[in-house]
């Protein structure tokens, strides 16, 4: 059995409804995520989500999470719909970041949320067949995390790994992981996970020989000239990566 099957077996007892839309979004999460765009329209060089949107699709990217910290609630319903009909044609998995209701509302594939933020447990009970990501950010977050997985107590579909280096897309933090965090981290909880923070290009070879699977970035794709190329490069260096088994 894979990763991807004693998953699902175990959120089948956690509340997913629909077990066949659950099963192929976490199928497509782990077949074919490498490079994981997250918006910040703040930080896009003068360019908004929706532009920012359609040119990650067009760089071959397989998930986008809008985190938008910003916008009204109904701006925020409008560009989240806007997300799920474009993601939704190009077969790409949308998430939203923290908020629930609007997830809902909108039809997301996901949603991520913190250590603070709503329980995964309470998000699956309104929300049963979308994937929840869930960030990590110390090894005794992720152990916990591992034994109620272990359990099949567990709502998470994936969780993060991070930061692992300075990032100025988030305030107040002040301890970053590293590369070795990946495996010291992933030691810990079997499921599939992203790594994120401070992620630059010339990152890439050693998050790989790492172990880094998917890995999540902001201003490395936001602040390119060429959104489209720079999604590119990274999705196919992630992947050729995998196929060489680097980080198998």
């Amino acid at each position: 059995m894979d990763v991807a099957e004693d998953l699902f077996m175990s959120l089948s007892v956690q509340g997913v409804v629909n077990n066949q839309l659950y099963e192929k979004r976490l199928r497509q999460f782990e077949d074919e995520v490498a490079v994981y765009p997250v918006s910040c329209e703040k930080l896009a060089a003068g360019r908004d989500d929706r532009e920012w949107l359609d040119q990650v699709i067009l760089g071959g990217a397989k998930v986008v999470q809008l985190r938008d910290k910003e916008s009204s609630d109904r701006d925020l319903l409008a560009k989240a719909r806007y997300f799920r009909e474009k993601t939704r044609e190009a077969g790409v998995l949308f998430l939203l970041n923290d908020r629930l209701d609007i997830a809902l509302l909108a039809d997301a594939d996901g949603m991520h949320v913190g250590q603070n933020d709503i329980p995964p447990a309470e998000i699956r009970k309104l929300a049963p067949d979308i994937l929840i990501g869930y960030s990590c950010n110390t090894e005794e977050q992720t152990a916990l995390l591992g034994k109620e997985v272990a359990r099949g107590k567990s709502a998470v579909s994936y969780y993060n790994i991070g930061p692992l280096f300075e990032t100025g897309t988030k305030e107040g933090l002040h301890t970053f992981l590293g590369a070795g965090g990946i495996g010291d981290f992933s030691r810990h909880c079997r499921l599939p996970f992203t790594v994120m923070g401070g992620i630059k290009k010339h990152h890439l070879d050693e998050l790989l020989l790492a172990g880094a699977k998917r890995i999540a970035v902001v201003t490395a794709i936001s602040l390119a000239v060429d959104i489209a190329a720079e999604t590119a490069c990274w999705q196919d260096k992630i992947l050729s990566a995998r196929k060489e088994g680097t980080n198998a």
